[in-house]
Formats: structure tokens, C-alpha cells, sequence
């Protein structure tokens, strides 16, 4: 793969991230401080969400920071070996973090739509199930396959 190809997705990298630290450090505290002062019934249920988006915060930055790597090693000509496997390993369980902390935080959604009238919040706290679900499985079969291809490697190594 050429430099230019990693580069480019190096700056995606980049890119996915920014908008969700901007989120976290200027979004989130201006709906808590909202909520906070509308001292509405449903303010404990979106302290609940925000709980659970700053958590969730924590391992997709993991997840950035090791793709981040994993393009590192490609640069480097380390793409098929032990520490990129590692690093998909540990996207995978990122995802899989991040789906569950949302599946957890499910019932605040459900309480949000019920008291707000807005049944569309449902279907966007699934998202946030489901999307980290996909990257998973993806890292799960990247990860397998980059294994399968190790393994081989390392027998065709081995009978030379």
C-alpha cells in the first residue's frame, strides 16, 4: 500500500475524531448545564445519558488511537504480524465496550422518549448499539483473517 493511502486515512483518523472531542469538551456540558438549570422531571434521565456518552468517549478514542497505530505498522512494513493482530484485538473490544455501555444507557433513552414525547430516540440510542457492533465484527474478521495469513506465513517459513 502506497504512504499516500495511509496518510489519507491517517487524516480520516483525525478527522472522526475531532468533532467528538469538540462534542465532549462544548456539547455535553451545555446540555448538562440546561438540564441542570430547567430543573425539569427528565434531568436525572439526560445526566444518565451524558454519563454514559463520557464513558463512552474513553474507548473510542482507545479504538482511534490503535487504528492510528495499525496504519503506523502498515507504513512500516509490519502489517502482518503479532502487534497488528493486538491492535485489531483491541478495536474489537473497544467496539464491543462501547456497544454494551449503550445497551446499559438503553432504559435513559427509553425514559427520554417516553417523557419527551419523541419515539425517533429510541431508534437513535440503537445506533449507538449497533454501529460500534459492526466495527467489531469487522475487526473480528480482519483480526482472524491477518492470524490465518500469519499462520501461513509462518509455515511456508518454516518448510524453506
Amino acid at each position: 500500500m502506497k504512504r499516500g493511502s495511509t496518510i489519507f486515512l491517517k487524516i480520516a483518523v483525525f478527522l472522526i475524531g475531532t468533532p467528538v472531542l469538540a462534542l465532549c469538551i462544548f456539547g455535553l456540558p451545555i446540555l448538562a448545564k440546561e438540564a441542570a438549570e430547567t430543573n425539569s422531571e427528565f434531568a436525572y434521565v439526560l445526566y444518565g445519558i451524558l454519563i454514559v456518552m463520557y464513558v463512552s468517549a474513553i474507548p473510542f478514542f482507545v479504538a482511534l488511537y490503535q487504528a492510528f497505530k495499525l496504519l503506523s505498522y502498515i507504513d512500516k512494513n509490519k502489517a502482518f504480524s503479532e502487534i497488528s493482530v493486538k491492535a485489531l484485538k483491541n478495536i474489537k473490544f473497544c467496539a464491543i465496550t462501547i456497544s454494551c455501555l449503550y445497551v446499559v444507557g438503553m432504559p435513559f433513552f427509553f425514559i427520554f422518549a417516553e417523557l419527551d414525547d419523541a419515539p425517533g430516540v429510541i431508534l437513535i440510542g440503537m445506533v449507538f448499539i449497533f454501529a460500534p457492533i459492526v466495527i467489531a465484527v469487522f475487526a473480528a474478521v480482519l483480526q482472524r483473517l491477518l492470524q490465518e495469513a500469519i499462520n501461513i506465513k509462518s509455515e511456508n517459513d518454516l518448510t524453506v
